[in-house]
């Protein structure tokens, strides 16, 4: 009994790291320009002059 109450304070200390993280990425910005990257590789020899 001990054993299955361990981990499941475990598997939940690590959901919420988890949960933490995905919230601080959405915070610093990583998920604002999703179509750029696909679309920046193709013009990457070009100079903005």
């Amino acid at each position: 009994m001990i054993v299955i109450v361990l981990l499941i304070a475990i598997s939940l200390t690590i959901a919420i790291l988890f949960l933490g993280a995905f919230i601080w990425s959405l915070k610093s910005g990583q998920y604002d320009d999703m179509d750029g990257p696909s679309v920046r590789m193709l013009f990457e020899g070009k100079k903005k002059d």
